[in-house]
């Protein structure tokens, strides 16, 4: 099970996690939710309804990260095209941002249920809804690395240069950590998979 997800009774999953991992994995979902930022909670005596009908930003974020986490919906070829994102993104980006919110809590809970880990490590156990939020978590990091990185298709394939950094470059932890989460997120959809 080491490095792996597998699939439990139930449909959940479970992996073998080291100290290290456990505390790179925490970290990671830490700075996903710095950098979706925080939730827009209704001010105190204010109606908690009024925030259902929030609305969002209409501009696209100006960090690459954020941008790529809340793309575009129609693209922004032309004045209809930009004026059609932005009223989607207005309607839409709120709640995305929560989701993805709840995702990375979700890791941070789940890795914090595991304490009193031992030096050789613990095994995370997920039910079925923590592994939902596992995997939109492990997308939303790996594309926020992956757009830090400046990751092109070419680069991931087998022979891309990802696999031949040398260990002198500085992105060489962070390309690891990328590659990491890419395999614990292909085990954990294919635990997902029906038979």
């Amino acid at each position: 099970m080491a490095g792996h997800f597998e699939a439990t009774p139930g449909g959940g999953a479970s992996v073998a996690l080291d100290e290290v991992e456990i505390a790179i994995l925490r970290s990671l979902a830490v700075q996903l939710l710095e950098l979706i930022g925080p939730g827009d909670q209704p001010a105190e005596g204010e109606d908690p309804l009024a925030a259902l009908f929030a609305e969002g930003p209409s501009e696209p974020p100006s960090d690459p990260a954020l941008a790529r986490l809340f793309p575009e919906a129609y693209g922004d070829e032309d004045k209809e095209l930009r004026e059609a994102s932005a009223e989607f993104r207005r309607f839409t980006e709120n709640d995305l941002r929560t989701r993805k919110r709840e995702d990375a809590l979700a890791v941070v809970r789940s890795l914090d249920a595991l304490a009193h880990v031992a030096d050789s490590g613990a095994v995370l156990t997920l039910t079925p809804e923590e592994c939902h939020h596992w995997l939109g978590s492990l997308n939303d990091l790996r594309l926020t690395i992956g757009t830090r990185l400046e990751v092109s298709d070419e680069d991931e394939g087998q022979d891309g240069s990802l696999y031949r950094l040398p260990d002198s470059d500085p992105r060489k932890p962070m390309v690891m950590a990328y590659l990491w989460l890419g395999a614990l997120q292909e085990t954990l959809v294919e635990t997902l998979m029906p038979d």
